[in-house]
């Protein structure tokens, strides 16, 4: 039996020598960037993604687990080059080490560029920047819906300058987070509310300038596929000039500003108004000179022999007839001669009976009275319109809810944005949102009492 040394080293099992690697490696590897190109990508059900990492010398397997896979901004390729912030494992089963990524960066683009520039490809490819689906805007919209912020900048400008062109426009605003994480599905559920709960003519949506990742919920799938499944014509206003979006390749209409969405949206009401009077004169420069072509036309007439002495010229034509049947009387038939005189009889005795002097007086009179009803019928037609305009204005000014907070009443809203209308909606500690004709109040509530109380009465607490 043969006996093993003292100084021999200690037999391990696999899994003992595996999982002592596994340590070693897993401590002195714990965070590491590693640049390299993808390859073998693969996606599972359950979220995970499998891939290796290569470059001319060596090939390291990595995965990114589903919650990681999650938060990337980019879809990874293979042939793309990347960095990736990880640490090293050892998975005993097979005995391989592998990269747990925790982090990747593509090289070259940023990875909201490259997210941008994958997202804009595929949607291009789709047809939903084709031109020929896009709608015009309508030359005089009732209503606008404003997919925004309620809080920003947009909102205001907006208002100020459809306000300042044409004041009697209906403003229906949809308030939404423009920013942040889940903001991209709130603006998505926006355009979809004011699409088909709002009756609006247009629909606005954007934000105020900021940086790319400020810009980030207009350059996500979401809200780019909200925007070709509306109905109504939209028009995008996100940021700067400078600025483009997957909003704006999608939109009907593309602003460079919210304040120059505002101006695309309504035409100026003064304008319109100087543009019907100018109309209005035209119109009745082209009755007057139609009706006076008219008079020269019957006057010309009035002057021709054959309407002056019609009966005098019909005599001659018999005397000539006449003088031509005694030259003949040899030759013609006296049958035919005899019937065409009686023909000649009955024509004068006609002519004689509607004589062309009566009328032409009354063709004028009648001339007369049209010219008359024409010029008071455009004047009715532009009275109507303009009395259904004044009608439509009063209309609009009646239902804005702008004006009804300038009469004193405001709208007091949840934390989570549900409006606030009865006692029971509200809970002690509860932070409220009270928005009045010129700004926002925040508030939290101290008490709630159900129903009329004796102001003198203690509060109400919570319940348990």
């Amino acid at each position: 039996m043969a006996l093993v040394p003292a100084s021999a080293p200690q037999v391990r099992s696999v899994t003992e020598l595996t999982l002592a690697l596994q340590g070693l490696v897993s401590d002195a590897f714990d965070d590491v960037l590693v640049r390299g190109e993808v390859t073998n990508l693969r996606r599972v059900a359950s979220g995970h993604v499998y891939l290796s990492l290569k470059d001319e010398g060596a090939i390291l397997p990595a995965v990114i687990w589903r919650t990681t896979a999650a938060r990337m901004r980019f879809a990874l390729e293979d042939g793309l080059e990347v960095v990736c912030r990880g640490g090293l494992d050892v998975y005993p089963p097979h005995g391989k080490y592998q990269l747990i990524v925790g982090e990747v960066q593509p090289l070259g683009l940023g990875a909201l560029q490259l997210a941008f520039e994958q997202l804009k490809k595929r949607l291009e490819a789709e047809g939903l920047f084709d031109p020929a689906r896009k709608v015009s805007l309508p030359f005089l919209p009732r209503r606008i819906a404003l997919v925004t912020s309620k809080s920003g900048a947009a909102v205001r400008d907006l208002v100020t300058v459809i306000h300042r062109r044409f004041p009697r426009v209906e403003l229906v605003l949809v308030s939404v987070r423009v920013q942040g994480a889940g903001a991209a599905l709130e603006v998505a559920r926006g355009l979809a509310l004011a699409d088909r709960h709002a009756r609006a003519d247009v629909i606005v949506v954007g934000r105020g300038g900021g940086s790319l990742e400020d810009l980030w919920a207009f350059n996500e799938e979401p809200v780019a596929r909200a925007i070709a499944a509306c109905a109504t014509p939209v028009v995008s206003a996100v940021g700067h000039e400078i600025d483009v979006t997957i909003a704006d390749l999608v939109a009907d209409v593309r602003a460079a500003t919210p304040s120059q969405a505002g101006e695309l949206v309504v035409p100026v009401r003064d304008e319109l108004l100087s543009d019907l009077e100018r109309r209005e004169g035209r119109l009745r420069h082209l009755v007057r000179m139609r009706l006076d072509r008219a008079w020269q036309r019957v006057e010309a007439a009035a002057t021709r022999p054959v309407l002056r002495e019609p009966v005098t010229r019909a005599r001659a034509v018999r005397e000539r007839l006449d003088g031509l049947a005694a030259r003949m009387a040899g030759r013609s038939p006296t049958v035919a001669l005899a019937r065409q005189r009686a023909h000649l009889d009955q024509l004068e005795a006609r002519l004689a009976g509607r004589h062309p002097r009566h009328e032409l007086l009354r063709r004028r009179d009648a001339l007369g009275d049209l010219a008359v009803r024409g010029a008071q019928a455009a004047r009715t037609r532009f009275d109507l319109a303009i009395a259904a305009y004044e009608s439509l204005r009063k209309e609009i000014e009646a239902l804005s809810p702008l004006r009804v907070l300038h009469r004193g009443y405001s709208l007091t809203r949840l934390d989570g944005g549900a409006l606030l209308k009865s006692s029971g909606q509200a809970r002690v500690g509860d932070r409220l949102t009270t928005e009045v004709a010129d700004g926002v109040v925040s508030s939290r509530v101290e008490a709630v009492r159900a129903g009329p109380r004796d102001p003198a009465a203690p509060p109400v607490s919570p319940p348990d």
